[in-house]
């Protein structure tokens, strides 16, 4: 449960690349994903060092 954004940053980054290789059409979509990927990340890595 730790990682939880940490997972769904992955996913989310992950969703970003292939989209981008494959509907190159869809570029807001696809940018909006990489801005919550990252916005995920950075929850991660605040939440981490206050966990530890």
């Amino acid at each position: 449960m730790r990682f939880i954004f940490l997972v769904l940053a992955l996913v989310l980054f992950l969703t970003w690349i292939g989209a981008f290789v494959v509907f190159h059409v869809a570029a807001a979509l696809i940018h909006v994903l990489i801005i919550l990927a990252v916005v995920f990340l950075v929850i991660h890595l605040f939440s981490g060092r206050r966990a530890a």
